[in-house]
């Protein structure tokens, strides 16, 4: 019988016997090698992902879709065309053990360590927070209802074409209102009553008395704008009430569209970083998903609807020299931290079903830079985020005429806090943002 070769493995087999019985030691090296590079090697498959302490990602503009679904899913119609949607917002829940007295303005703080970043920033909304109200209603209200009277559609106007978006608006909040704030608005059977006012509002009157913007403008603390689409595919701000911006005027804006509000404010970086995010998110929108951002500005005077220290809100022309200028450059240079206060955004954007025009809410947050810099982790984290500014945020902030009185006093407060053991050197102990 002619034998059968040796297989592989019995060759295999019969070399390491002869290595463990001339070399032991050798063998035992070699099998504790294997072992150590079997043992990494599942360790590297088998590792669990990290999970991510950072907040959830916002919407990206500028896919086509995202994991919500088509809300931002570019919109199969022609440009300046809307069909309207069949979409209606969800109710809204009561505010918990809210009380218009007592409710303490949310410290919004929407700035993080250096480096910054120039992004939209934009976070999913939910639809019971749409709008904010806190105990600062009644100073806002008096606010807006004198400028309403002393400034007129300088503040507050619509187009003809966005009227009915403007209607559109208005319905919403006299159906928003007392849903979320039933101890200061109540619906009646054509509009809304503002208990804490004693004012009544008929919007179903035509002509209605006054412009619907006006009117939508008194019952919240917001400041409001729309954008319509045109045929030409840009969005144009044809309906406002910019009451309390501070730094910019509805005048000034309306009628513009989207990329030359932004241009003709010189916004840091729209044109490199911004402006197609944008474009493709005024797009995309959908009624059904709201979204929100935050945004900051320091000013140097306690004006909350006009920051007089860059210059009159109205200039005037100088023997046809054109207007005055106003800006960062008229502002008088550190000036005393008293003088210096902290300016915050928080703005929702949605699209109306009806009309199809894109509505910002923006409501102004407004508080003391000595008050705000208390907070434990904050001073730090603002001095961090401003020394970050590159030079044409710094410019567009105005940093220059503010920076030195303004970090000086920040960085002071950062060491109060370490020496006192309330948060670590390394920024250890602070909120989350943007809070």
């Amino acid at each position: 019988m002619t034998p059968q070769p040796a297989r592989p493995l019995e060759i295999a087999y019969d070399e390491c016997k002869q290595i463990l019985a001339q070399q032991p030691k050798l063998f035992l090296y070699g099998l504790i090698f294997t072992s150590c590079l079997v043992w990494i090697a599942i360790r590297v498959v088998a590792r669990p992902k990290k999970h991510s302490t950072s907040r959830p990602n916002s919407p990206d503009p500028e896919k086509p879709t995202s994991k919500r679904g088509n809300a931002f899913k570019a919109p199969d119609r022609a440009p300046g065309e809307w069909r309207p949607v069949d979409f209606t917002r969800p109710a809204a829940a009561p505010y918990p053990n809210w009380d218009v007295h007592t409710a303490e303005p949310i410290p919004y703080r929407p700035f993080r360590h250096g480096p910054y970043h120039i992004t939209m920033g934009l976070r999913t909304m939910q639809w019971d927070e749409w709008i904010e109200l806190d105990n600062h209603y009644l100073r806002f209200h008096r606010d807006k209802k004198r400028r309403i009277e002393e400034r007129g559609d300088k503040c507050c106007r619509t187009a003809p074409e966005a009227y009915d978006g403007a209607v559109e608006l208005l319905e919403e909040l006299c159906s928003y209102l007392p849903q979320r704030y039933p101890s200061v608005f109540r619906s009646t059977p054509t509009g809304i009553h503002n208990l804490l006012t004693d004012e009544t509002f008929d919007i179903t009157t035509r002509p209605l008395p006054e412009d619907p913007m006006a009117t939508a403008g008194r019952l919240i603390q917001d400041d409001l704008a729309i954008m319509f689409e045109k045929p030409d595919g840009q969005y144009y701000l044809l309906a406002g009430a910019i009451l309390l911006a501070g730094f910019w005027r509805l005048s000034d804006k309306f009628g513009m569209p989207l990329s030359e509000i932004h241009t003709s404010g010189d916004v840091p970086g729209f044109k490199t970083k911004l402006e197609k995010g944008m474009v493709n998110f005024f797009r995309r929108v959908q009624p059904g998903q709201p979204v929100l951002r935050n945004n900051y500005f320091i000013q140097v005077d306690d004006n909350l609807a006009w920051s007089h220290s860059i210059g009159s809100e109205d200039p005037v022309d100088h023997g046809g020299e054109g207007k005055a200028a106003e800006g960062w450059s008229s502002a008088e240079k550190n000036k005393a931290i008293e003088h210096h206060y902290f300016r915050s955004e928080r703005q929702s954007l949605r699209r109306l079903p009806r009309s199809g025009g894109v509505v910002f809410t923006i409501r102004t947050y407004f508080e003391p830079i000595r008050k705000v810099a208390e907070e434990v982790g904050v001073s730090g984290r603002l001095a961090s985020a401003v020394r970050s500014w590159g030079d044409d945020v710094a410019r567009y902030k105005g940093r220059e005429r503010y920076g030195e009185v303004l970090l000086e006093f920040l960085d002071g407060k950062h060491r109060e806090q370490v020496e006192k053991g309330l948060m670590g050197e390394d920024g250890q102990g602070e909120g989350r943002y943007p809070f």
